[in-house]
């Protein structure tokens, strides 16, 4: 009884909850209810706020928060130039706060903030979330394409050489992979995400089924667990790291599409 109880369900800690009864709270018939995914939106806009705004202070010897801010802003002002030229440089801000918004809200979610009783939700791992960051994206690179364009915009689904009978199905098969690449691009950073808590609540039920086995079982199979979890955790800080850059990097690369025609 006591190992059921202790159970543990790896796909709870994905649930969108409604918070403080906004369960009824609806605009125009749509259910407007403030979540527990809403709310950590909210906190990660306002902790990277607070980031941002301490670090520009325009010290004469910065210090490290300043630094941190510039390395930051350095740091994605090189990979939009390496990859887009200069014309990269008026997307800075929003690729900067894309990649900075996704890097918090990844780590936010990792922080063991349940040993206070604050549970952390990690919406990047939804796709409903991650799919708006890549319609955006992808909004800004059409929009990009044709205003800088025109129809010309569609030369980019043709590649240079291709032999004419071949144009027709290169056309297809370019425009095709073009129109994946909002879902991929979300996809993505969901899958990774998802995966990584999932493998760490699974992990904890095996601690915990140790614990409540014995304590010799507890020692070698909770406490090996145990020291596997922390390994697995230091490795999602760093897929949290990863993923916030790709998901930055492959926008700059569709966006040199759209600047460049490449």
């Amino acid at each position: 009884m006591a190992a059921q109880q202790a159970s543990v369900d790896p796909m709870h800690q994905f649930t969108i909850e409604p918070l403080a009864g906004a369960s009824n709270w609806e605009l125009a018939g749509y259910n407007i209810a403030f979540t527990n995914s809403a709310l950590w939106m909210a906190i990660t806009a306002i902790v990277l706020t607070v980031f941002v705004l301490g670090g520009l202070r325009r010290e004469l010897v910065p210090g490290r928060w300043q630094m941190a801010v510039e390395s930051f802003t350095g740091f994605v002002d090189d990979m939009l130039e390496a990859n887009i030229g200069k014309a990269g440089r008026k997307y800075l801000p929003y690729v900067f706060s894309l990649f900075m918004f996704i890097l918090f809200a990844n780590i936010l979610g990792l922080l063991p903030l349940g040993v206070i009783g604050l549970h952390p939700f990690t919406f990047t791992s939804h796709f409903t979330v991650t799919g708006i960051f890549a319609i955006i994206s992808f909004s800004i690179v059409l929009i990009v394409g044709f205003a800088k364009h025109g129809f010309h915009f569609f030369s980019l689904f043709v590649p240079a050489g291709t032999p004419l009978p071949m144009i027709p199905l290169i056309f297809i098969i370019e425009l095709v992979s073009f129109m994946v690449r909002p879902f991929s691009l979300g996809l993505r950073l969901f899958v990774a995400m998802m995966a990584g808590h999932v493998l760490l609540e699974v992990l904890s039920s095996f601690v915990i089924s140790g614990a409540n086995a014995g304590i010799g079982t507890g020692i070698f199979v909770g406490g090996a667990t145990f020291i596997l979890m922390i390994g697995i955790c230091a490795l999602e800080l760093l897929v949290a790291g990863v993923q916030a850059y790709v998901f930055a990097l492959l926008t700059a690369l569709y966006i040199n599409d759209a600047e460049n025609l490449h």
